[in-house]
């Protein structure tokens, strides 16, 4: 099988269901962001297996398990009828107590920088919102939507971003910048 269908050629591609539709669809840019998303989670998985470390190991299996919901997430924008379970909005909200539970009470904000690990997780936390906005003005415009879950798992996913980025931080011994007003 060939990896190129030529069906894209001229600016318009299929949706789940088929459909055809042009490459500048208000949907399209919503699961690609979710594709570049995936894409930066993976770059941040990288990073982190070079850790070692047995809390590393365990933040691999849930960005390769968050890669995997993102797969789905893209699946679900494209218009495919696949159901996106609450289940993966728990998941994310108790891995979120999880690391918080070893962290101080965050008392300012944070500037994104540090490691290379920490920085990947902020890009991540921003790509993530980015999505959840391009979901927002594809909906307003043109009135279809997802589910609960898919919108409460995206606005989660940003948030269990910005606690990895201080969580790594603090495994890994790393200075947190703060905001100096």
């Amino acid at each position: 099988m060939k990896i190129y269908t030529k069906s894209g050629d001229k600016g318009r591609t299929s949706l789940a269901t088929g459909k055809r539709v042009s490459k500048s669809d208000l949907r399209l840019e919503a699961y690609g962001t979710a594709d570049e998303l995936n894409s930066y989670v993976g770059l941040l998985r990288s990073e982190v297996v070079g850790c070692g470390a047995a809390w590393a190991q365990n933040v691999d299996k849930q960005l390769g398990w968050l890669q995997n919901r993102l797969f789905d997430l893209g699946a679900v924008l494209a218009g495919s009828d696949m159901v996106f379970s609450a289940e993966n909005v728990s998941k994310v909200e108790g891995w979120i107590d999880e690391m918080q539970s070893e962290l101080e009470e965050l008392r300012a904000f944070i500037l994104p920088g540090g490691s290379r690990e920490v920085s990947l997780c902020h890009v991540c936390r921003c790509v993530c919102r980015r999505l959840e906005r391009s979901m927002v003005v594809w909906h307003e415009e043109t009135g279809e939507t997802v589910t609960e879950s898919v919108w409460e798992f995206v606005n989660r996913l940003s948030d269990y971003c910005f606690v990895l980025a201080r969580f790594i931080a603090k495994n890994l011994e790393i200075q947190v910048y703060l905001w100096e007003k």
